[in-house]
């Protein structure tokens, strides 16, 4: 009873969270950045690839490279925002909130090219003198101590917010029901003592990792992220080759049915628009904050250069990840059953589609995928911890996470979704709230970046 009274609650919560205004925010502010930027985060996009691999800043304070630091903030969302958050948007919001999500993608890179430069701009150094990057400390350091309090505010939105239960509840399910349930481990309607005992099992690796602090962390996403999405593209290539008669129509239903509305969503358009957003802001996670704190930590003395690092994280997760995704999950046809929700959709359609063993590739890439996630969202919630009591303290917090994680493997599917929606809306009114606010800055230092220093 209690737990049925706490989802209806955060569904509500998220509901109301969602709403016009939040929209307007992200989507309006990230048009905002576009136009105020003169369209820079497009012309640079090339030489923002470039900057990827360049060595010139290996001795500039920071603790990743620019590499590390995208893949750390992209381990944050591939996987679980990408393959998993797309079933749910079309399970949802049906076809049309894929267009959204692009919508939502396209102007993310103007939003993510400002909140990473301000997050290098406006560094602060903890309670033991490190540096640290993030909304909250762009608040205090480039606005002033009257917005101190939405910079604890964004601290606590982003330690709940980036709590491990989604993407342990849907790494535990893929894994149930693709690979377990099939070998005869566990049962369909009894595998309570299964999910607990991956639960246990994952928790001791996230202690290993988290153990080893932000230096491991990097070489494990620098690795991990780049070969899983590598193995996941490949894959999704192969079956979208083999079924390219159909992938014209599934674009077609894509957009046509982003201005209709899906039954799915009860045939408001509106409804289909917040949901490709909601799931977009999951997936690149452009203004939600949570991307700048691992850019913030780049081993850079230049803004503008590792805010050029940033803007390629909503190309790659969501206009190029998310859509292949989506293609397959359309042209397979499962989303028009409600068989299969959230990661087990993605599975099953792969397993329509390329019926030799795929759904268990899937699970594996995902399962890398998610790891990495997860241990991207420890660094995260310990950042957010850190400021708020100390980060002479923020060590600690590995041992709740692993509880966390435990919980996730047990907790209801949309009890998990409406607490992270409910998160990442209030993420995003203070990280806005300073971008917006800043942006002038920004716009100074892009102009000295570009006619100065470009050709370096």
């Amino acid at each position: 009873m209690m737990a049925t009274v706490i989802e209806n609650f955060l569904q509500q919560l998220a509901a109301f969270l969602w709403g016009l205004p939040l929209v307007i925010l992200l989507v309006g502010g990230g048009l905002f950045f576009l136009l105020y930027s003169r369209f820079l985060p497009y012309r640079y996009l090339g030489h923002s690839l470039s900057l990827l691999f360049r060595r010139k800043d290996e001795d500039d304070p920071g603790q990743l490279s620019h590499f590390q630091a995208l893949s750390t903030a992209l381990s944050g969302t591939l996987g679980m925002g990408n393959v998993s958050g797309v079933a749910i948007a079309i399970a949802i919001g049906g076809p049309g909130a894929v267009f959204w999500m692009w919508i939502s993608a396209l102007v993310g890179i103007a939003t993510k090219f400002y909140t990473c430069s301000l997050a290098v701009m406006y560094r602060g150094r903890d309670s033991e003198g490190q540096w640290q990057g993030g909304p909250m400390y762009v608040i205090r350091e480039g606005m002033g101590s009257r917005w101190q309090p939405l910079a604890y505010f964004f601290a606590v939105a982003g330690l709940l917010g980036t709590m491990p239960i989604f993407q342990v509840n849907q790494l535990v399910q893929i894994v149930r029901d693709t690979i377990a349930i099939p070998a005869g481990l566990t049962e369909a309607g009894a595998h309570f003592s299964f999910d607990l005992g991956l639960g246990l099992l994952l928790a001791g690796l996230v202690l290993i990792v988290g153990l080893g602090r932000l230096p491991r962390l990097g070489q494990v996403t620098g690795i991990l992220v780049p070969s899983m999405v590598v193995v996941y593209m490949l894959l999704t290539g192969f079956v979208l080759i083999s079924h390219a008669e159909a992938v014209p129509a599934a674009l077609q239903l894509i957009v046509r049915d982003a201005f209709s509305g899906h039954a799915m969503a009860g045939g408001i358009v509106g409804a289909v628009i917040v949901t490709g957003i909601q799931r977009a802001a999951f997936s690149n996670e452009a203004g939600i904050g949570t991307e700048a704190m691992a850019h913030g930590a780049a081993k850079t003395r230049e803004p503008i250069r590792e805010g050029m690092v940033a803007m390629l994280g909503p190309v790659i997760d969501t206009l190029i990840v998310c859509t292949c995704t989506a293609l397959v999950i359309l042209i397979s046809g499962v989303w028009q059953s409600s068989e299969h929700d959230g990661i087990t959709m993605t599975a099953m359609a792969f397993k329509d589609l390329f019926p030799h063993g795929s759904a268990v590739i899937v699970a594996l890439v995902v399962t890398m995928l998610s790891l990495s996630t997860v241990f991207t969202f420890w660094y995260y919630g310990s950042k957010c911890l850190g400021f708020l009591i100390g980060a002479e303290y923020q060590h600690r917090y590995i041992w709740l996470y692993i509880i966390l994680v435990v919980l996730g493997a047990v907790a209801s599917l949309q009890m998990v979704v409406s607490l992270v929606d409910a998160m990442y809306a209030l993420m995003a009114i203070p990280t806005m709230t300073a971008a917006l606010i800043l942006a002038p800055k920004v716009n100074r230092a892009a102009r000295a970046f570009v006619s100065q220093r470009l050709s370096d």
